[in-house]
Parts: structure tokens; sequence; C-alpha cells
């Protein structure tokens, strides 16, 4: 995803002067092409995140259209005063975007996981968060984000995620059907959607059918779909912490419906991840690896 973040930027920048890229200490030779073509238009902020906010808040202000770009954690919670102020208050085009969220960088500790970061950015009027699947969608998300008025957060993998969806398939407040099944219907947020595209098959070996959604525009949701949802269980997938993200988001729509189906939530638990592994093991750890959540969910309709 990130190798695709970079070449979509480039062409986006090479049509739209308005463009600069602000990076906080990360993606140097990621951007080697966008500075060779554009010097005057990246700027290295250095470890100092906070203050990258503030500034593309000034940038934005001045009729330019920043975006933010380094490690999840980094530029979230270690953010989010700025976030809140310098753009959100003042309704600033401004675009983040988080490389390596969720476990992606799983064997370097609690410092690079991102388990809070959905919960934190849908929190603040205003702010559009996106959580594409992989480089195709990485790169219509962003062709949306850059089409707006608003401030938005995306949310991306780091690299190797399978390409799932079509260049083409992102709208803010869709998401798009990939499988059709009448006794569940899973919910996938994110990079998680390969895992829970291979749940499916995994439970149509064991006759239950499921459907699967790409549910890449976290806010705004897709009320359309929430509404219509039917009476089979519902389960919100992300690799995000159960508290505050996706899958919660999802409970507050359902809870004012009168009759919404059963919701199941599964991501990471409330607890750090202190055992260091890659983000396969990380994702079993959590039971949020394809066998498990396959398991798990016959266990739930059982």
């Amino acid at each position: 995803m990130r190798n695709a973040f970079a070449d979509e930027i480039l062409k986006l920048a090479l049509a739209d002067e308005r463009i600069v890229v602000l990076s906080g200490d990360i993606g140097n030779r990621l951007f080697d092409k966008f500075k060779e073509a554009m010097p005057t238009r990246f700027y290295n902020c250095g470890v100092a995140e906070a203050n990258m906010i503030s500034l593309a808040s000034g940038l934005a202000s001045s009729g330019l259209r920043p975006l933010c770009y380094t490690i999840t954690p980094f530029v979230t919670t270690r953010c989010l005063e700025q976030i809140k102020l310098d753009v959100c208050y003042h309704e600033m085009p401004v675009t983040i975007v988080g490389t390596g969220s969720g476990l992606s960088y799983s064997a370097l500790g609690s410092t690079h996981h991102s388990f809070e970061d959905l919960a934190i950015m849908r929190s603040l009027p205003g702010m559009n968060v996106l959580a594409p699947a992989d480089a195709p969608e990485l790169r219509s998300a962003l062709r949306w984000a850059f089409a707006q008025s608003q401030p938005a957060y995306l949310r991306i993998g780091k690299k190797g995620e399978p390409i799932l969806t079509q260049e083409s398939s992102f709208m803010a407040g869709r998401w798009q059907r990939l499988r059709s099944g009448s006794d569940v219907t899973l919910l996938a947020c994110g990079t998680i959607l390969g895992e829970v595209l291979a749940t499916a098959e995994l439970l149509a070996k064991k006759n239950i059918q499921a459907t699967v959604w790409n549910c890449a525009s976290v806010k705004p949701l897709d009320l359309e779909v929430l509404t219509n949802l039917g009476s089979a269980p519902v389960f919100a997938i992300e690799e995000h912490s159960v508290l505050g993200g996706f899958g919660s988001a999802v409970a507050e729509c359902l809870s004012s419906q009168k009759h919404p189906p059963r919701l199941i939530r599964f991501g990471i638990p409330d607890e750090f991840l202190h055992d260091c592994g890659e983000q396969e093991e990380a994702r079993s750890h959590c039971g949020i690896d394809a066998e498990s959540l396959a398991r798990r969910i016959a266990a739930e309709i059982a």
C-alpha cells in the first residue's frame, strides 16, 4: 500500500499545484520521485509530528492542500490536540495518512501498534475516516479525500496486502458487497478484509454461507446497508481495539433501530500486546486470523 500511496500522491500533485506533502521523518526514499519532480512541495518535519499537523493547518489556511504522512500512532495519538483544534475546529482540508495501522508493525511493540486511532479520529467533528483494504482502494480513497473541502484520515497498511477491490470502488458512505450468503453477515473494516474473505470460504465448508461487506468508509458509515441488514447475525471485524472503533460505530447505529440484528464485534482485546511477533502471529493471538474467526463465528451461531 505504501508504494501505491506514493505513486498516487505524485499523480495527484502533478495535476494540482496546491498539494504539498509533509512527512514525520519517515518515507524519505518513498518520496524520491515526488521530491525530484516538486522539491519545494515536500517537507520533512522530523520527529515533531504535532508541529507537522499545525504547519499543515497553516498551509491549508493559505489555500494549499497538505497531506501529512507517518506511522499511524505518531500521526494520531501523538497529535490529537493539534488535529482537534488546528485542523477540525477550523475545518481545514488536511489529509492525514497513518501507515502501518493496526498490527502491521507488530514486531516493533506497543509504541508502533495502533489499536485506538479509529476511536480517536471518528470522535472529532468534521473528520472523515477511511480504512481502505488494499492498494487500488487506497488510490480511489485518496482521490476522494482531495476532492473534498474537509479533513480526512486514511488508515492504511504497510505492504503485501492482497488486491481485493477495483480502483474505482471507494465511495464515502458506501460499502461494497463482495460475497452473498444468507446465514451470517461479515462487515470487514480495512486491511483485515483478506482474512474475512478467507473466513467466509472456511465457513462455506461448514455449510455456513456469509455475506461479506468491505467497509472502507468508517465515517460516514453506510446507513443504507446498516438499515437493511436483515435478521442474520452480524459480525463487525477490525484490526483495532474492540472499544470505540468500527464495531462500536456499527453498534451505535444499530442501537437506534427498532429490531436490529444480533451484533458480535471481533477485534483486538482490551489489552496491550506484550509478545512481539509478525502480523500473522499477532492476528492469530488476537483471534482475528481466518481460522480463528471461522471457529469463533461458527461457535456464536451454533
